[in-house]
């Protein structure tokens, strides 16, 4: 089992930078992948990115790519999302996730989530 606390969010101006973090609780968190999602207000909840057990590989959805970094440092049971270059349409509640089994786009593949960060991005 695994517990997820994001932290991070905020209101930023466009062009401005925010990180999140996920801390997790468990011994086992360096086993599980590790995503991130958001979901903005009317919308479907989206795939940001992804990072695997080690942190040695790590994919992007398109409209984030070259402008979030996902990391973790296991040592510290958390995962971080970098985002810089923000804009008005990254507006929208992050949420972290676990995956034991895939390293997956689908939020359906993920077997824990954390409750959400607000990030506010003004124009």
């Amino acid at each position: 089992q695994v517990q997820l606390v994001e932290s991070g969010g905020g209101l930023v101006q466009a062009g401005g930078s925010l990180r999140l973090s996920c801390a997790a609780s468990g011994r086992t968190f360096s086993s599980y992948f590790m995503g991130w999602f958001r979901q903005a207000p009317g919308k479907e909840r989206e795939f940001v990115a992804k990072i695997t057990w080690s942190g040695g590989s790590t994919d992007y959805a398109d409209s984030v790519k070259g402008r979030f970094t996902i990391s973790r440092d296991n040592a510290k049971n958390t995962v971080y999302l970098q985002m810089n270059n923000l804009k008005p349409e990254d507006t929208a509640v992050y949420y972290c996730a676990a995956s034991r089994l895939y390293y997956g786009d689908s939020g359906a593949q993920y077997q824990y989530w954390g409750q959400g960060t607000q990030v506010t991005v003004s124009s």
